[in-house]
């Protein structure tokens, strides 16, 4: 009886796909469309009694189609038009930009002028976030709130398929609880294993019994060998969730508390980050394949930072 279960959900798909208006066509598809055709009609009039109609045929048809394209075609889910305007965006925006959050201080006059420089002027970087709270509250420039939820893999093919239905009908039901916006990133990284050596190596030191403290040298030893001869990799699952409105935080850290508790229950080991493990898991985002991981915190912009006292002077 047991594979008589079915392992599926019924969710909404396409919840923010648009409406179809005329000839199965999205309003945008109509505009960029009638616009085509307006023009079209406007070059008819001003050359179609000063051209043959195979010419103009000629001109027309090649301009038509390329519109078609753009006003139907699709790419990764997204429309070419969509495409087209993210390209001029990014040729027309700065092409050199500097982390200057006072502004980018005036040339030295000894310096040579900055026409005189090769390539494009810097410009300040706007990044999204504004702000990483110690409770992990993403502030983003737009006033709205991100929290991180870290979670792991679920092996679901080791379950039986009632398991399997179940499991599936949790994540149908966390899904169809959603009342705001969600990315699920799976990505992979680098695994920094020397730095997990040094500190087995280093907690190695402070065992009491000689066996174990050897066996963890063993082990930090393996770990080190493994990591000058191969590049290993790791699965992060990483899920942000996003809130706008007045009390944004509050509705983030809500909805990633709720994501958190609702994967916990299928099996997965899940946690809300704080801002420290937050700000380690985006400075992994931008380059995964540097020589860190975000396997350990990093202090946020606001903290300080101390170290351990000077020895006072005998």
């Amino acid at each position: 009886m047991d594979s008589e279960v079915q392992v599926n959900a019924r969710i909404p798909a396409d919840v923010e796909a648009p409406d179809r208006i005329l000839w199965n066509l999205t309003a945008r598809q109509v505009a960029i469309l009638a616009t085509a055709a307006a023009v079209g009609y406007l070059l008819w009039q001003a050359l179609g009694g000063r051209l043959p109609l195979p010419v103009f045929a000629v001109v027309v048809i090649p301009l038509a189609g390329v519109t078609a394209v753009l006003a139907i075609g699709r790419r990764d889910g997204l429309p070419l038009d969509a495409w087209l305007w993210a390209a001029i965006r990014s040729r027309r925006g700065p092409q050199r930009q500097v982390p200057a959050a006072d502004g980018i201080d005036a040339v030295p006059a000894w310096a040579p002028a900055a026409a005189d420089l090769p390539g494009p002027r810097p410009q300040v970087l706007r990044l999204p976030a504004e702000a990483i709270s110690d409770d992990g509250v993403i502030t983003l420039t737009d006033g709205a709130a991100t929290v991180l939820v870290a979670a792991s893999t679920v092996n679901i093919g080791l379950r039986t398929t009632a398991e399997q239905a179940a499991m599936v009908a949790g994540y149908g039901r966390w899904l169809n609880s959603l009342t705001g916006p969600v990315q699920v990133v799976v990505s992979a990284q680098r695994v920094d294993l020397t730095g997990h050596a040094q500190r087995v190596a280093d907690a190695a030191q402070s065992l009491p019994d000689p066996s174990l403290a050897d066996a963890a040298m063993d082990y930090a030893r393996f770990l080190h060998d493994i990591a000058q001869r191969r590049d290993p990799l790791w699965r992060t699952v990483t899920i942000a969730c996003r809130a706008t409105g007045s009390h944004a935080a509050a509705e983030a850290m809500r909805r990633a508390e709720h994501t958190a508790t609702a994967l916990a229950a299928l099996g997965s080991q899940t946690r809300v980050l704080d801002g420290p493990t937050a700000l380690a898991v985006l400075t992994a985002a931008v380059d995964p394949y540097a020589g860190g991981d975000a396997s350990w915190p990093r202090a946020t912009p606001h903290t300080p930072i101390t170290g351990e006292p000077y020895p006072e002077e005998l």
